[in-house]
């Protein structure tokens, strides 16, 4: 059950940074998954590290998820384009 709970909130923090990025356009449903799941990685990794915690919760996942797939977008960003907008 917790995999489906990944997926669905992965799939949503990622099309949120897509949109916030501005790269909906060259991403599908299944590229929105990955780019939220592997930011969730990311946020739960490198916000401890800040030493900021956004709580518990599926809302928190989602604020973590969110922001590590914004960071995430803008490393790719940087190799595509030269600049992360």
């Amino acid at each position: 059950m917790n995999f489906l709970i990944y997926i669905i909130v992965g799939g949503i923090a990622g099309w949120l940074a897509s949109i916030l990025m501005r790269t909906n356009g060259q991403q599908g449903i299944l590229l929105n998954i990955v780019v939220g799941i592997i930011g969730g990685f990311i946020g739960g990794w490198l916000l401890p590290m800040l030493g900021v915690s956004l709580g518990a919760g599926w809302i928190g996942f989602l604020l973590t998820a969110l922001i590590g797939a914004i960071i995430l977008l803008a490393i790719v960003n940087l190799f595509r384009r030269g600049s992360a907008r």
